[in-house]
């Protein structure tokens, strides 16, 4: 059996889930949430003394093929509990002499060295906050799109080895390569 899959989920005051044979709504605070889970794979919640609530996932059957989605299930539910009670944050920096990016409406426009501006459209679910026209935050309840939202941006520019100008993450060490030598 999984370690991770074995392990209880605690659902926090103001959490409410709904189990479905497909899928497992998790609603809180800050929004709602739909995540699917592997068939095979059961959550049943459980009720303690104190009135918070866990919720256990377990093989439907002994099989080995479902036993590799037991602690992905247990995961991704995890990590929608703890999208709306917390949220997920992504931090990214804009390195370079001229690059920028500024937030209008809906759209992120960015200037990054190239003869155009890039312009980004947020997508629904996720906020973007831009700070000194340098540092972005990409915040939102689903981890998993608040990832994909930071990669975009981030592969618009990649960081450039060698003048380590770009897109990057906040805190990301880069490694710096040397140039060219005995150019004369």
């Amino acid at each position: 059996m999984s370690r991770i899959g074995k392990k209880p989920i605690v659902l926090p005051k103001g959490v409410t889930v709904k189990v479905a044979t497909d899928a497992i709504e998790v609603q809180g605070p800050k929004g709602k949430l739909r995540q699917a889970i592997p068939p095979g794979i059961v959550f049943a919640q459980d009720t303690t003394a104190e009135g918070a609530g866990a919720l256990v996932a377990s093989l439907a059957r002994e099989d080995g093929e479902l036993r590799k989605f037991h602690g992905l299930a247990r995961s991704l539910v995890a990590n929608a509990v703890t999208g709306v009670t917390d949220g997920f944050k992504k931090e990214l920096d804009i390195v370079g002499v001229g690059y920028r990016a500024e937030l209008k409406g809906k759209q992120v426009h960015f200037a990054l060295g190239y003869s155009h501006p890039v312009i980004f459209d947020i997508p629904t679910g996720i906020d973007i906050a831009v700070d000194k026209q340098t540092h972005i935050t990409v915040t939102g309840v689903d981890r998993q799109l608040v990832g994909q939202v930071a990669a975009n941006i981030r592969r618009m520019r990649k960081p450039d080895p060698y003048k380590q100008k770009g897109v990057r993450y906040t805190g990301e060490v880069l490694k710096k390569k040397v140039g060219k030598t005995g150019a004369k």
